[in-house]
């Protein structure tokens, strides 16, 4: 018995611990457990807090992210691009000067860099020069043209009056052959200061075809921004050597501003060129740019497999360029950045409204 009892006084005070614990979880009950109940209730009411923020910020980007959109309104992820203009080197040189520098506002014809060659401008002079030379050499020609046809009317009209002559006996046939024969001969002089001329104004062209040509080279090796738009990257340094075709300076051309966005088979093919478009940018969600729908792609930019099932069919997505608006990039393209992230909105029908939280909003 001894050993017994407290056994049985150990087990009585178990089923009374549990018998405790689970009495204070019941509601309404404080007896024996008057700090678990407040624990036991607070816990629910802090994840409910936790709960109801969570969903009313969901609620919220999802609003301005346009996820609950209606019937006819499709959207897709999508990074804010620019078409990039390379500026190269067409000939082989020095870079003499690099005038701009990454993140740069350029315009279109705008000096950027220039690169030297002397060995051109040698050549250039030395063109020059023959085209001074073959001038002066058709000036001699024209002169000697002059003298040429003065002696050719003088020995036609000296013969002329030996023909006349030669039946009065006062001149011999002899003599007139004589005549006949300079005649000729100064007539043969001047067509052949004739085909001088033309041969010396054919050098003058060349010798000047040849100026214009490396005039175009330097001119070529003064590089100008063909667009307007801001410095991307700068892949050469002043002082450089740089080769045929290098390139120099890439340029995004801010007014070509685009989103490209990737829809299913059934939701592009319901597009229309042209339509209006919205896009919403990750760090600005609270403004609604526009923009316009200038490309669907005509193939699928990724096929699962050659034979498609119905399945794999809808696997099938199709690129979209959502074009920006021009009049909204001229007046915000400076603070255009290009790689951002965000959505792009379409629809399926330019006779659908767009909802209140899609219609244009920009910065004042």
């Amino acid at each position: 018995m001894s050993v017994r009892a407290p056994a049985a006084i150990a087990s009585a005070s178990v089923v009374l611990i549990a018998g405790g614990l689970l009495l204070a979880g019941l509601p309404g009950r404080s007896s024996g457990g008057s700090l678990l109940v407040p624990a036991a209730q607070a816990r629910p009411e802090k994840e409910t807090a936790v709960e109801r923020a969570k969903t009313t910020i969901g609620t919220l980007i999802a609003r301005l992210r346009g996820q609950d959109m209606p019937k006819g309104i499709m959207k897709s992820n999508g990074r804010i691009e620019a078409t990039q203009v390379d500026v190269a080197a067409k000939y082989p040189g020095r870079l003499a000067t690099l005038t701009v520098d990454e993140g740069d506002e350029v315009t279109a014809g705008q000096v950027v860099a220039t690169i030297s060659s002397p060995e051109t401008e040698a050549q250039l002079r030395a063109a020059q020069a023959e085209v001074l030379k073959a001038k002066h050499a058709l000036a001699e020609v024209v002169a000697l043209i002059a003298q040429r046809k003065s002696g050719v009317e003088f020995s036609k009209t000296d013969y002329e009056r030996g023909k006349a002559l030669l039946p009065t006996g006062f001149i011999t046939k002899q003599a007139l052959d004589l005549r006949r024969n300079k005649s000729e001969e100064a007539q043969a002089g001047y067509d052949a200061a004739i085909a001088q001329r033309d041969e010396a104004e054919a050098a003058i062209k060349t010798a000047e075809a040849n100026v214009q040509q490396l005039q175009a080279v330097l001119a070529d090796l003064v590089l100008i921004s063909p667009r307007s738009g801001r410095v991307q990257y700068r892949l050469a340094r002043a002082g450089e050597v740089v080769a045929a075709g290098q390139r120099v300076l890439t340029i995004l051309d801010l007014n070509d501003i685009y989103m490209t966005i990737y829809l299913p088979a059934d939701d592009a093919g319901k597009l229309t060129l042209g339509d209006e478009a919205r896009v919403i940018a990750d760090p600005i969600p609270e403004y609604v740019i526009p923009a316009t729908i200038s490309f669907v792609a005509t193939d699928a930019q990724f096929t699962p497999k050659s034979v498609e099932t119905a399945e794999e069919r809808q696997k099938l997505m199709f690129r979209v360029k959502l074009k920006g608006d021009p009049k909204v990039l001229n007046q915000y393209h400076k603070f255009v950045k290009t790689g951002v992230r965000g959505l792009g909105f379409v629809r399926s029908d330019h006779k659908i409204a767009w909802p209140q939280n899609l219609v244009v909003k920009l910065p004042q």
